[in-house]
């Protein structure tokens, strides 16, 4: 015998459906079929707001209409394009489950939550979304915007950021699906949760749950959901040397295995403290790599810049410094002219530095 449903998440259910209008909040992806655009829209959706990801998912859409044309792109051109989105672990899985697709399954996106999720960068969550709005298959969504609508309607305590905190909501919110609807069911809570029960100063007014809201009855609205850990962010020392040569200045690709892999960036020193002048530049580990003895004097360009990750805080200085035209590049670098540095896909931190329309980057 099935196991009944129990009644308030039964009547979440019934409300949901009732409230949810799918011309209400249009979005490209939510008439698509293709399971290959809904894959793209919910991976560039990971972490991201739906305002900040739609023109992302237009410009992917239009420069790779199939995914055999995604799997066929070279990494710094998908970089590029991914460039200001942030989590650019997401794109490179991009990438990569896109030409597991066209190679390994002959360009047929799974069609089971268990071959979804086998795809590189695809976690459960996404795997749901992905069967639910192609396939229509019961597994339930789990985002920011289920976990506030769940913890706020049931008054749930449980936080939100531990690994038994997600399997509770989890199975909260796979007891409230509809299996008959789950595509409209994980659309409904979704957008539920982005227009009306959203995280500061939700519609309480007229919300079809206030009548069955816990939190709202017992004032708890701000409070919920939990979040039991706490970020701890650590500084970082980021100096980018900005070379003029002949015209030219120098770029490297940065490595595996540390933040914005790939991605193109100005000679770099890293400090444990801020340098201020250009003698304690000179001093610093990695200097004479990249000069040797040759007098370099770099002068600081712009104000300081900061950038906030999730678990570190860079904060960066730009110095300018022109060198002979003989001195050899070092390993790793390459020589390009100033016009061609918006083909490169940089940090954000290096983009704020080119926008600046206060500093001109003199390359003669």
């Amino acid at each position: 015998m099935l196991e009944p449903i129990p009644a308030a998440l039964l009547r979440l259910r019934g409300a949901l459906l009732g409230w949810y209008d799918p011309t209400a909040r249009p979005l490209p992806w939510k008439a698509e079929s293709d399971p290959y655009f809904i894959w793209l829209s919910e991976i560039i959706l990971q972490q991201t707001r739906v305002a900040q990801g739609l023109p992302y998912y237009e410009r992917f859409r239009a420069a790779y209409p199939r995914v055999e044309d995604l799997a066929a792109a070279a990494e710094p051109e998908v970089l590029k394009l991914w460039e200001g989105l942030g989590y650019y672990s997401r794109a490179r899985n991009l990438l990569a489950a896109a030409r597991y697709v066209a190679e390994e399954l002959g360009g047929r996106f799974p069609t089971t939550y268990e071959g979804i999720r086998a795809l590189r960068g695809v976690g459960p969550y996404t795997a749901a979304a992905i069967a639910s709005f192609a396939y229509d298959l019961p597994y339930a969504v789990l985002d920011g915007n289920v976990f506030r609508v769940l913890a706020r309607y049931l008054g749930e305590a449980t936080p939100i950021d531990t690994t038994a905190g997600r399997r509770h909501f989890g199975a909260l919110a796979q007891t409230a699906l509809d299996p008959a609807a789950p595509a409209i069911f994980n659309q409904a809570i979704m957008d539920f949760g982005a227009t009306v029960c959203t995280p500061r100063g939700p519609a309480c007014g007229s919300c079809p749950l206030r009548g069955d809201c816990r939190a709202f009855a017992e004032g708890r609205i701000n409070e919920l959901p939990i979040k039991e850990k706490k970020i701890q962010r650590r500084d970082r020392y980021f100096h980018y040397l900005v070379i003029e040569q002949a015209g030219t200045t120098w770029l490297r690709r940065r490595p595996e295995g540390d933040i914005w892999q790939g991605l193109y960036e100005f000679p770099l020193l890293e400090t444990a403290a801020p340098a201020a002048t250009p003698r304690e530049m000179r001093s610093l580990p990695g200097w004479r790599e990249l000069f040797a003895d040759q007098p370099v004097n770099p002068l600081p360009a712009g104000p300081p810049r900061a950038q906030q990750l999730t678990h570190q805080r860079i904060k960066a200085r730009f110095w300018h410094a022109r060198i002979e035209p003989d001195l050899a590049t070092p390993a790793g670098y390459i020589r390009t002219e100033r016009e061609n540095l918006a083909k490169f896909a940089f940090p954000k931190i290096i983009n704020w530095y080119l926008d600046d329309k206060s500093l001109y980057l003199n390359l003669e």
